[in-house]
């Protein structure tokens, strides 16, 4: 099941889409402007954004550029009565995955989030990724958010940590070399000043107490860098 999030003012449209979507097993939350959207979007987890143009007070375009610099790897389609060329254009230059014009067909724009859906699951894309543990719950990873669990147990993580866990679980089971932990933090917004390369040890020290009861461990090569793997039972 995804989470669906439907940003859209005409209400008919809103309930129609919500009910049609809900029906093929998704759930879904709507929000008939650009503002209570950003605090849904702030406050919860969504797969994809149905998200209308045409807004009364925050414009979906502005909404779009304040999703692609929260969060980057959401999934958003738009759905709008703008039909052209230029309107394509600059929707998805904007960041859209995706660009459907009123009036459309309900299966088509099921078909084309479902593939939107799938594609963000793909790891190349930024998709949730588990790690299975030794213990009763696995470490889950969410580019999308971004955020990570245990479990059901949200983990507390600076920017800097999390940057190194979310490479550490994608190549899980692989070398990940500190240059590679560095191009990552040189990526990312600053945590209190240059990401010192010998400020990586204090940071590894902190995920290893962080995972210490997850079945994890992150083992020095060395000579080479970090890995994630299953720690000995």
């Amino acid at each position: 099941m995804s989470r669906l999030l439907i940003v859209e003012d005409d209400d008919l449209l809103r309930d129609g889409l919500s009910a049609q979507l809900t029906n093929a097993g998704h759930a879904v939350t709507t929000a008939a402007d650009g503002a209570p959207a950003q605090a849904l979007l702030e406050s919860n987890r969504y797969d994809g954004v149905v998200l209308d143009l045409g807004l009364p007070k925050v414009s979906g375009m502005e909404l779009l550029r304040w999703i692609r610099r929260r969060l980057p790897a959401l999934p958003v389609l738009i759905l709008t009565a703008r039909d052209g060329i230029d309107d394509r254009v600059q929707g998805l230059n904007a960041g859209a995955d995706d660009y459907l014009t009123k009036p459309f067909d309900m299966g088509e724009l099921q078909a084309r989030l479902g593939a939107l859906l799938r594609r963000a699951q793909l790891p190349a894309f930024g998709g949730s990724l588990e790690v299975p543990t030794n213990t009763s719950g696995a470490l889950r990873v969410d580019a999308v958010l971004p955020q990570a669990w245990l479990g059901e147990v949200a983990m507390e993580l600076t920017q800097r940590e999390w940057a190194l866990l979310s490479l550490l679980v994608t190549r899980a089971g692989q070398v990940v070399s500190r240059e590679d932990v560095m191009d990552r933090w040189q990526s990312e917004p600053a945590e209190g000043g240059g990401a010192a390369s010998n400020a990586l040890e204090v940071y590894i020290h902190r995920l290893r107490r962080k995972l210490a009861d997850s079945g994890l461990s992150i083992r020095n090569v060395r000579g080479l860098g970090y890995m994630l793997e299953t720690a000995a039972p």
